[in-house]
């Protein structure tokens, strides 16, 4: 079993742009050969570059898992591992053409290669993309058929619509430039940066979603000092909803299991302040259905001020850090919550590992959308450097191209 936290130095990919910088000096080198040695030899480098940044990136993301699985760089890795992937097949393809049939390719080709390969992985992974959105649109009918059609309710369908309305407009401004010739520069780069910028965002979906089932699937070892368990409201007579006894229980389950094959005893943390329409809050709910349960008052600390989960897991620390601090924490939320609560628990320095209750098939996609959001609008610096970027690379090789 994967053990998280275990690792102590923050893995890097420095090495990816020693690589590249490596490759772009073997490339400059080749071009004062003749075209048949430069596109042999050209293409081998390139197919060996990729192969080497696909070491590289998956490497990286396993050392991520063992140093924090909470992490941006944890949707990263897998996610832009997948599209070089592609890179590697299809330069593999050209090499092995080339040594078959030298005079079968032109330099140029394989910069064409290059410019369309945002475009290419769009096209490629078209079936799978449309039948994502047509699960977000099902499961979104039956959300607002059992919740009724409030505005978060319908964020997947939003995101399904984007998703094939944007492929849609690369497809024909694509089409348009090709059935009219080679097309403007204008015109290839407007169709190259929209393939750059969706490019982007796929890959960060699809990371995202390696991301929220591996954390939602992990289960922490049995060795813990302290069980933080997070509030999500209540009903009107102030007792838990079933998305919140689902997370007392597994705590319960989680404590049972330790004590049985441990013999270590932890204390609860219940978290969550009390909303406008509760009856009380989340925390004093939380701790009467430990009490039912079983659970001796002294083994429960109730943290009632937090109201969203950045709170959760600053003032969770404060009671354990008052308590005696130290040891073990395991926190418990949502299956499709885990990730990015793991990701406060890191911004406050606490170490922790999170684990997750299940929750209706119709829910879990509408929700994890809105946990996809919410990463995104909190990296807004390393998404702009990353699409510029892939602007900046794409931008190059339109004007080389087309110019």
């Amino acid at each position: 079993m994967l053990k998280v936290n275990s690792l102590k130095k923050k893995p890097k990919v420095y090495n990816i742009a020693v690589l590249s910088v490596l490759t772009l000096i073997a490339l400059a080198l080749l071009s004062r050969a003749d075209e048949t040695r430069r596109l042999l030899w050209g293409n081998l480098i390139l197919t060996l570059y990729f192969a080497l940044v696909i070491a590289c990136l998956l490497r990286a993301f396993l050392r991520q898992l063992r140093y924090n699985p909470y992490s941006y760089n944890t949707i990263l890795y897998p996610g832009f591992a997948l599209f070089v992937l592609f890179l590697f097949i299809t330069h593999l393809t050209i090499t092995v053409r080339c040594f078959r049939n030298p005079g079968g390719y032109r330099s140029l080709q394989v910069l064409f290669t290059l410019l369309h390969s945002a475009k290419n992985y769009m096209l490629m992974t078209m079936p799978l993309l449309l039948a994502f959105s047509a699960a977000l649109f099902v499961s979104n009918i039956s959300l607002i058929r059992h919740e009724g059609p409030r505005f978060v309710n319908i964020l997947g369908m939003i995101l399904a619509f984007l998703i094939v309305a944007g492929a849609g407009l690369i497809a024909s401004l694509d089409y348009h430039s090709a059935v009219s010739g080679r097309g403007s520069l204008a015109e290839n780069l407007v169709v190259n940066l929209l393939a750059a910028f969706y490019l982007y965002f796929e890959c960060m979906i699809i990371g995202s979603i390696i991301a929220d089932t591996l954390a939602a699937r992990y289960v922490p070892e049995p060795d813990k000092d302290w069980l933080i368990v997070l509030g999500c409201g209540l009903k009107k007579d102030g007792t838990p909803t079933p998305l919140l006894r689902g997370r007392l229980d597994l705590a319960l389950g989680f404590d049972e299991r330790q004590r049985r094959e441990t013999g270590k005893t932890a204390r609860f943390v219940v978290s969550g302040g009390q909303g406008p329409d509760e009856a009380q809050s989340e925390a004093a709910s939380m701790r009467d259905y430990l009490l039912s349960k079983g659970i001796p008052d002294e083994r429960v600390i109730v943290e009632d001020k937090s109201t969203d989960t950045a709170e959760n897991m600053r003032f969770s620390k404060q009671k354990i850090e008052e308590a005696g601090g130290g040891g073990e924490i395991a926190f418990f939320t949502t299956n499709y919550h885990v990730f990015r609560a793991g990701l406060k628990a890191r911004r406050v320095k606490m170490r922790a590992v999170g684990m997750g209750a299940p929750t209706k098939w119709y829910f879990w996609p509408n929700a994890a959308v809105r946990e996809f959001v919410g990463l995104l609008t909190e990296h807004r610096l390393k998404q702009g450097l990353l699409l510029t970027g892939l602007a900046a690379v794409y931008t190059i090789l339109t004007v080389i191209v087309y110019a």
